[in-house]
């Protein structure tokens, strides 16, 4: 089959439209696909014997990190991180001998592997590639940790931490951990900006001195010791307040739309040949980020969420002729909604963006529901709160950060529900849980917790190796290194096609509502 791709396109590898891009790559869905994909740069000819290795090497270049040295004559010093020396780090005189012999660095050129299963046909569940065979490639992305080199003197350092966007359990422990692993390498000045990048520069907002007495126990309690907000993100103002402030270490922990405004940050003070290191810990709930196994927060989400699905379902079972409606959060991405529902094996009918559906006629979700009552007498509906946004009117109306307002499907589907039941002289009875600000605001769970310390830990790794415009994430259960633009090109989704979501239609046992 004749194929071309642009190798520049985006992370997903190759995308037969935009709603298609899942995950790490496209589903090679059956060969009936015309897999011919006009390209903005190089194309690459799928007929060439040689195009795997030239992929590969514009691969390695696209994944290839920022660095300090890139703009500026940047001379490397022996580390100061030490695991001998768990406190406020006093060495001056190089790598710790204990270190070196306990193997506590990271090799520059050590690589994690990006995709690990090697697809038999483009047929296979969940299968997915660069070409419409899905060949195995193999992909490799720098590999997170501390080095023996760092670009930084710790005295001259002031770091500043800020967190954008909305509530996400995690939060305190990024933080901490950042605190904690700058005051090691022997940094002194740190500082917190409050309420995401409008502290920066609005007035009233002024820095939160932060060490580790004042963020010990912050852990302890969910939100966000430095407050967050959405939007603010005026590049050359924030700029501005960063060259003012001496500061030379940015920590930016937020979703994509933080990341897009970081990684600008990034390129301002490049353009300024400012010595600043910009570094991004990808937190968003719905767990949407590009090529990461799962973002800080989500977990606790999930865990949380199960609370409530088990609650939905003692109402719902309790109840004659009970349902059960539980809205997640999820605007684009039903990670929570699906997890939740292999996790609690009570829900009937999970409902996500990704995979559209009727509520009407003989193959709708209302019928459905009509013979679930009649078999069981009760049912949970679980759905995403991205989920059937074309059933309703839409709105032109937008939030802070630039996101359409969502109509919403709870409801949607609540008051539906009733109005079908009444209609079939059917006696049934609702009930409808909305837990949104419960996931958000509570404290990390163990894994969750586990998580953050090390992402974290690594995000001042990388900001002291010399990397800038880059995120910290986990990858094949390593940590890893990525280019921000390369986790901004688009939104991860749930694929219909994946294994997973095959998993939660057998659990369910929901028939196709399409």
């Amino acid at each position: 089959m004749d194929a071309i791709i642009s190798s520049s396109f985006s992370s997903c590898f190759l995308t037969h439209s935009n709603r298609n891009g899942y995950g790490r790559g496209i589903r090679c869905v059956k060969p009936k696909l015309n897999c011919r994909v006009s390209c903005e740069k190089k194309k690459i000819d799928f007929n060439d014997p040689e195009w795997k290795k030239r992929y590969q090497d514009e691969f390695e270049e696209r994944f290839s990190l920022p660095h300090l040295k890139d703009t500026f004559d940047a001379t490397p010093r022996p580390t100061t991180f030490s695991l001998s020396n768990r406190g406020v780090h006093q060495s001056r005189h190089g790598i710790d001998v204990f270190d070196e012999q306990k193997h506590s660095y990271v090799d520059d050129a050590d690589r994690a592997l990006l995709k690990v299963i090697k697809y038999a046909s483009p047929t296979s569940a969940g299968a997915e590639g660069v070409d419409p065979d899905c060949s195995w490639l193999e992909l490799w992305v720098p590999r997170a940790g501390p080095r023996r080199h760092i670009y930084f003197e710790p005295d001259e350092v002031k770091a500043a931490i800020v967190s954008c966007g909305g509530l996400c359990p995690g939060l305190n422990d990024v933080i901490r951990q950042i605190v904690f692993t700058l005051e090691i390498y022997g940094a002194k000045k740190i500082v917190g900006i409050q309420y995401g990048y409008r502290g920066f520069f609005q007035d009233g907002l002024p820095e939160v001195q932060l060490s580790r007495k004042v963020v010990q126990n912050i852990n302890l309690s969910g939100g966000s010791l430095l407050g967050v907000s959405r939007g603010g993100a005026q590049i050359n103002r924030i700029v501005d307040s960063i060259q003012a402030r001496g500061i030379n270490m940015v920590f930016v922990l937020g979703g994509d739309g933080t990341h897009a405004g970081a990684n600008a940050m990034h390129e301002e003070c490049r353009r300024r040949k400012m010595k600043v290191s910009v570094v991004c810990v990808p937190k968003t709930i719905d767990n949407d980020i590009l090529l990461i196994d799962k973002t800080f927060g989500f977990d606790t989400a999930v865990e949380e969420a199960l609370r409530v699905v088990n609650s939905a379902y003692i109402e719902a079972h309790s109840a004659y002729h009970g349902i059960g409606v539980v809205k997640l959060m999820g605007r684009s991405s039903g990670f929570i909604a699906m997890h939740a529902s292999l996790a609690s094996g009570q829900i009937d009918v999970c409902l996500i963006p990704e995979v559209p559906f009727k509520l009407d006629g003989e193959n709708g979700v209302l019928k459905h529901l009509e013979y679930l009552i009649e078999t069981k007498g009760s049912a949970v509906v679980c759905v995403a709160e991205g989920a059937g946004q074309d059933l309703m009117e839409k709105s032109n109306l937008k939030d802070a950060s630039g996101n359409p307002v969502l109509s919403d499907i709870g409801v949607h589907i609540q008051q539906q529900i009733k109005k079908h039941f009444k209609k079939i002289e059917q006696m049934v009875d609702v009930k409808y849980i909305d837990p949104t600000y419960i996931l958000r605001g509570c404290r990390a769970s163990a894994s969750d917790a586990i998580m953050c310390t090390v992402l974290g830990q690594n995000a001042v790794h990388g900001a002291f190796a010399g990397f800038s415009g880059i995120t910290v994430g986990i990858c094949n259960t390593h940590y890893i290194y990525l280019p921000i633009p390369e986790v901004i090109a688009a939104s991860r989704h749930v694929d219909p096609n994946s294994r997973m979501w095959h998993r939660c239609l057998t659990s369910t046992g929901q028939p196709d509502f399409s």
